[in-house]
């Protein structure tokens, strides 16, 4: 097998992608690869710091925000979310999932904690499509989708946005995508009477020694941050600029696919997660061991998974992120946790082969390059773990 450079580069050499930083680990031996440039100009060559819009790798930090307010005895997952998110009391829902948001039902039950971070609170993009009238709004009224951060109101008005919007499907009932973990994220920011940055920053970055993760990128980085992109009819077309969407703080952080952050802080993230909750070094805890054998559980019925099938090839979701559950691909490891994020990222740890596996690209995953770098590395990641 070659290495992980010979590995990424061909992609780079055929204009596929503008560059990329892989990085897999396994106790404690590690292969770190930066290859291509910042962008498609080649201003900057790649580095293994370099700053990427990690979208949906987000999740599992936030996951891990809620977990510990769990652990402090702030919230329960079986809590109701009403006392804090007001504006999801009394839910209704539409009478079929293809009908008119005006023609709608109370819900059986109100929405809990567990509901939001299984991604079944009943409200999200659905595997069914996103042209049904109840998703629609996510785009037009919440700024879902394809991360815009500048575009999307703040925490209050967007939830008073929200309120208005009925749900998709009842509490429980079926697995939906992304939405769930924004109200996560305002329901992080309202328990802890802290803002989700500065949560993020005390609570998770700080002890981890992320110093590089963040919902912006200061100017003085800004040399380090790569530059988005799209496939297009033509090419690579670019959709954000290092001094972009990414260079100011947005009035409403993300927790579902607001953070950048590098291949290195990530890893940190990840080793503490194959470490139980432990940090580095005997320096104490981040998480209990229960609280990541949570995070890490498949919560999704065989019914759900089925339904999920077009998000979730072989796998359920635990909190945060999917957990494999069969062999559907070489990669699939059951247990082995992880996600990938919009603008062409993805990061896995396998717990059984105490393994990690990060790829960052600045490509969105709109054309066929990224999702097929990401599978070549992810085999090239299942037999580096497994040998």
């Amino acid at each position: 097998m070659g290495g992980l450079r010979e590995l990424l580069e061909p992609y780079v050499e055929r204009g596929e992608l503008p560059g990329a930083v892989g990085l897999v680990s396994r106790d404690g031996r590690l292969e770190a690869e930066a290859v291509g440039s910042a962008d498609v100009e080649g201003s900057a060559p790649m580095v293994r710091d370099s700053l990427f819009r990690i979208a949906s790798l987000t999740k599992p930090v936030t996951a891990a925000a809620v977990l510990m307010l769990v652990e402090d005895g702030r919230l329960a997952l079986d809590d109701l979310v009403a006392p804090w998110l007001p504006e999801l009391a009394s839910p209704v829902v539409v009478r079929t999932p293809a009908g008119p948001v005006g023609e709608v039902a109370p819900a059986d039950r109100e929405i809990t904690v567990f509901d939001l971070m299984t991604s079944r609170a009943g409200i999200g993009f659905s595997p069914a499509g996103t042209d049904l009238p109840a998703v629609r709004p996510l785009v037009t009224e919440l700024g879902q989708g394809p991360p815009q951060p500048q575009q999307v109101p703040a925490p209050d008005a967007w939830m008073a946005a929200l309120s208005r919007i009925p749900l998709l499907h009842q509490p429980g009932e079926a697995w939906l995508y992304n939405t769930a973990y924004d109200i996560l994220g305002v329901l992080v920011a309202r328990v802890s009477g802290t803002p989700l940055p500065a949560f993020l920053e005390e609570r998770v970055f700080e002890p981890l020694g992320m110093a590089d993760t963040a919902f912006s990128v200061p100017a003085s980085d800004l040399g380090r941050f790569t530059t988005l992109y799209r496939q297009g009819a033509g090419g690579l077309e670019r959709v954000d600029a290092p001094n972009g969407q990414w260079s100011a703080e947005p009035a409403f952080p993300s927790g579902a696919g607001g953070l950048v952050s590098t291949a290195d802080d990530w890893h940190a993230f990840a080793r503490m997660l194959l470490a139980g909750g432990a940090l580095d070094g005997g320096r104490g805890r981040l998480l209990q061991p229960e609280s990541v054998q949570r995070m890490t559980t498949d919560w999704l019925t065989p019914d759900q998974r089925a339904d999920a099938e077009p998000f979730l090839e072989g796998q359920g979701w635990g909190f945060g992120g999917s957990v494999d559950v069969r062999p559907r691909d070489p990669w699939n490891v059951p247990g082995r946790y992880g996600w990938v994020g919009g603008t062409g990222t993805a990061a896995h740890v396998t717990p059984s082969r105490g393994s990690a596996a990060i790829l960052l690209t600045q490509v969105r995953l709109t054309g066929p390059a990224a999702p097929e770098v990401m599978r070549a590395f992810w085999r090239y990641a299942a037999e580096a773990a497994a040998g």
